[in-house]
């Protein structure tokens, strides 16, 4: 089996390398790697006519997707180039898929819905993005499902890696430098780690290598639901137990709503997902988020 995979340095493409590797012939491209005419490869997803022709020269079995404009909020401001990124470079993979007659597997995001209510969003509920980010984030989706490619989406929410910067480690570093924090406590999601969706990655395209039928939309996050404020509590928590010096209080960790902290683009404030379709048809367990948490602290916190 070839694989192409782009956006190999972001926290889910670095886990990739490593779980896709043993799958077969694995080409890494960065998303930053302009079109070079010597080796015929592109890895800039704003050079649409580089990546087909990428895919044309690989001629890869599965194309794996990793690369995003991620910037929710700056995506405000440049709505042109997050929709090239986030909506036509995967609408053009998607038809080079299956002109190549492989799989596309592609993330997308818990913001492509509203945020409202208190139920997890099933695969089928109607999309109703608040911003750009997820409005060129759900185009992108439509693009794959139009091409008629076989694929996989992969929708997660809150992702985080030991590699880069991360929710939790911003949080140990305010709370080794304040005395207090505030945390929005009204949206409510499940912080998954980009380690799980490249496992859980590795072993869909394995079963999708047997069963075509697999093709399709899936919800993948870890288990279980927290609010960013119940998120923070656990990784100081789990710092001042392990011994960092924290400077913060126990009781000092504030909760306060999202419009405390006003931003250009909008949040959804139920990021909540029913991931039961993933789980039946590739006979998975998605851990909760505590244990893929306390896993990335771990590592991070040897390093303090």
């Amino acid at each position: 089996m070839k694989i192409l995979l782009l956006g190999k340095n972001g926290q889910v493409g670095w886990e990739l390398q490593r779980s896709l590797a043993p799958l077969g012939e694995l080409i890494a491209l960065d998303a930053d790697s302009p079109y070079d005419a010597n080796s015929g490869l592109c890895g800039d997803l704003t050079d649409l006519e580089g990546l087909a022709k990428t895919v044309r020269t690989v001629k890869p079995d599965v194309i794996v997707n990793a690369a995003a404009h991620t910037a929710v909020d700056k995506a405000e401001s440049e709505p042109e180039l997050v929709r090239t990124i986030n909506a036509l470079a995967p609408g053009v993979l998607a038809q080079e898929a299956e002109r190549a007659n492989a799989w596309l597997i592609h993330y997308s995001t818990d913001y492509v819905f509203d945020g409202s209510g208190d139920k997890p969003w099933l695969e089928t509920d109607a999309a109703a993005p608040l911003n750009v980010y997820g409005a060129t984030k759900l185009e992108g989706e439509q693009l794959i499902q139009q091409s008629g490619c076989r694929h996989l989406i992969f929708r997660t929410s809150w992702v985080y890696g030991a590699r880069g910067g991360n929710f939790a480690k911003t949080m140990l570093r305010l709370a080794r430098e304040r005395d207090s924090l505030s945390v929005i406590d009204d949206q409510i999601g499940a912080p998954t780690g980009a380690d799980l969706l490249a496992d859980i990655t590795a072993h869909a395209i394995r079963i999708a290598q047997l069963r075509p039928e697999v093709s399709g939309l899936y919800h993948l996050v870890a288990g279980g639901e927290a609010s960013w404020h119940s998120y923070a509590s656990f990784v100081i928590d789990f710092a001042r137990r392990a011994g960092a010096p924290l400077k913060v209080a126990p009781d000092a960790i504030k909760p306060v709503p999202t419009s405390a902290f006003p931003t250009p683009a909008k949040r959804p404030h139920n990021s909540r997902m029913d991931t039961a379709k993933l789980r039946h048809t590739f006979d998975l367990n998605l851990p909760s988020w505590q244990i893929g948490v306390a896993r990335m602290l771990n590592e991070v916190l040897e390093k303090l």
